[in-house]
């Protein structure tokens, strides 16, 4: 089963992930955003997003299942997953392959995104990266909240600002998995 913890930057995700994680031991994490960086060092990203790069998308798949076949175990995916083109791609690939997937969506308002955007620090030893950073976030703000409209139907949307331990409780419900389940 894959566990795709999706929202705009800023909405929790990686910290829902962190949560899930000593309550789910048999679970493995799984960044995408790692695929996308060892691709950035090998090609060109014509637009600056490597979610654009169709290989991306087919090596994120790819690996995804390639988990779930080798290890036998389930996998937590936090990975912000606007585009509703992109996910079909990756999740159609996921379920093509008999993999499960739960689509976890936290939805957060503006101006909170905003506040823990503005809180983060992307790159500690270079200000001027970090503000470009933070920038490249706020500017898909817009695009996170809208986004909620056009996810695939099975989507769960969860408030973005509860707690993460009442967070991971709702989506191990869900899952039917972790401590207790």
């Amino acid at each position: 089963m894959i566990v795709w913890v999706n929202g705009a930057f800023g909405s929790g995700k990686s910290t829902l992930v962190d949560e899930l994680r000593p309550r789910w031991p048999e679970a493995l994490v799984y960044d995408p955003e790692m695929v996308g960086f060892l691709l950035r060092r090998i090609v060109e990203v014509p637009t600056g997003d490597f979610q654009d790069l169709r290989l991306w998308r087919r090596q994120v798949a790819d690996l995804a299942v390639g988990l779930v076949e080798e290890y036998g175990r389930p996998v937590l995916v936090p990975m912000t997953l606007l585009d509703p083109g992109y996910a079909g791609e990756i999740f159609g690939r996921l379920k093509e392959a008999g993999v499960e997937v739960r689509h976890f969506f936290l939805r957060v308002p503006r101006e909170v995104l905003e506040r823990r955007i503005d809180g983060r620090s992307f790159a500690p030893d270079d200000p001027a990266q970090d503000e470009r950073i933070r920038r490249w976030c706020k500017d898909r703000i817009e695009r996170g909240i809208a986004a909620a409209g056009v996810l695939p139907g099975d989507t769960v949307f969860l408030d973005g600002e509860l707690t993460p331990p009442e967070l991971a409780d709702a989506v191990l419900a869900r899952v039917g998995a972790g401590a207790g389940h």
